[in-house]
């Protein structure tokens, strides 16, 4: 009776009627929010469907850590009004906010998926928001039965406002609440190439080729007072089943904007960072230290950048890779700057259903400051995890981060944060 009441009051919320909502059945062409979407990348192309009517699976993810972090550095005092800005703030361990994701996945015709995430809580919002969302086209016979079916059957079209498929790293990456394709507790990567552009992407996979060009305007708020020139990138790769027991895929991806007068590529992921106020100052606060352990080139104008993933799994064990080159400029400066980036993760999974995994990530970031100082921030990784159900996950892990190079005057000057997480993850 609950149950029905339930569905009842949704349709109602939603004002959609004849609505079969659509609990546990999967909408084609879309990966699943649970274990199965481990290592799938890109949705799989299937040309056959299964649609009837309008479907509406309606899921979630939430999450939550307990932090046991310490930090230090040797920074020289900066007094501004007589507080210390370069004094660390005081942390200690405990849990961090917990965070909820809302996705509603719509199957709204044969071939035509649409995908909406909300976050309803968030490090860096106190108020709910949408993250972003989606159309993603995979037939066109909304214009006539079997257009272009011969190019549609390895075609893929999406136009949305979301995350952009630059590089596969942000496959591996936690979603504010939706952690279970990421290994560690970490989060992402030091350079956190991640944010919600407007965009359209063109996919043509076949045979294990995949190949995608995309464009966008390149901002994160939209307005129709400043202008920005249009920001184009593009993917191509090879994955392939090799056997039983080998899987190889490797891909390159670039991105590129010529003008733009706020360019949050790097910076641009509104959630915040999964390390609660290592390395800030003692005027932080939830919000405004949304970026903490993060490396931010400040490529505000102009920026040009190629991510290139390998990724091969044998049997139980995985390895993936990231290196990463890009360079900019902000506008104040004349001539641009470059920042590498490289990680490597090596895992191995294991028991039924490959349910538990454990292994280990190194990322390092070298670039150059505005200032002309070269720095390195290093980090190192080691966790396992145990998936309970495949909609359940329990993570830990220990996590040390050095920071070299920064001038005295910095908040990161010889700087170092360490210690261990656990984090337990639902999404369904």
């Amino acid at each position: 009776m609950k149950r029905n009441l339930l569905k009842v009051s949704l349709i109602a919320a939603l004002g959609i009627t004849n609505l079969a909502l659509a609990q546990e059945h999967q909408l084609d062409n879309f990966n699943p929010s649970d274990k199965r979407s481990i290592n799938a990348f890109e949705p799989k192309k299937d040309s056959v469907t299964t649609f009837d009517h309008l479907r509406v699976k309606v899921g979630g993810a939430f999450a939550l850590q307990f932090q046991g972090l310490s930090h230090e550095n040797t920074s020289v005092p900066v007094i501004v009004n007589g507080v210390n800005q370069n004094q660390l703030y005081k942390i200690s361990n405990n849990f961090n906010l917990p965070t909820a994701n809302l996705d509603i996945d719509v199957a709204l015709y044969d071939g035509v998926n649409l995908h909406l995430r909300t976050f309803l809580s968030s490090r860096h919002h106190n108020e709910t928001y949408v993250k972003g969302g989606y159309l993603q086209i995979d037939k066109l016979d909304f214009i006539q039965k079997d257009f272009l079916k011969d190019f549609m059957k390895y075609a893929t079209i999406k136009v949305g406002q979301d995350e952009l498929n630059y590089g596969d790293a942000h496959f591996r990456r936690t979603d504010n609440a939706y952690s279970l394709t990421n290994p560690f507790i970490a989060g992402n990567l030091l350079m956190d190439a991640y944010a919600t552009f407007p965009f359209m992407e063109v996919y043509y996979r076949r045979d294990g080729f995949i190949g995608m060009v995309g464009a966008s305007n390149g901002r994160l708020n939209q307005t129709a007072t400043s202008g920005t020139a249009p920001s184009l990138y593009a993917k191509l790769g090879y994955d392939k089943q090799i056997n039983q027991d080998l899987r190889v895929r490797l891909t390159g991806s670039i991105y590129n904007n010529a003008n733009s007068s706020r360019l949050d590529f790097y910076n641009g992921d509104r959630a915040g960072s999964r390390y609660y106020f290592v390395m800030e100052n003692t005027a932080a606060t939830g919000a405004s230290s949304l970026n903490s352990a993060k490396v931010i080139p400040d490529f505000v104008n102009k920026m040009t950048a190629v991510m290139i993933n390998p990724f091969v799994r044998y049997k139980g064990l995985e390895f993936f890779g990231t290196y990463e080159t890009t360079s900019g400029r902000n506008l104040a400066e004349a001539d641009r700057r470059t920042y590498s980036q490289y990680s490597g993760e090596l895992l191995y999974r294991f028991g039924k259903e490959d349910s538990f995994y454990f292994g280990g990530r190194y990322n390092q970031a070298d670039g150059k400051l505005i200032t002309g100082d070269k720095i390195t921030v290093k980090r190192f990784n080691i966790g396992g995890g145990w998936f309970m159900t495949k909609n359940i996950l329990a993570k830990a892990e220990y996590v040390n981060q050095k920071y070299d190079g920064y001038p005295g005057t910095s908040i990161y000057n010889g700087g170092q944060f360490k210690g261990y997480m656990i984090e337990a993850a639902i999404a369904f």
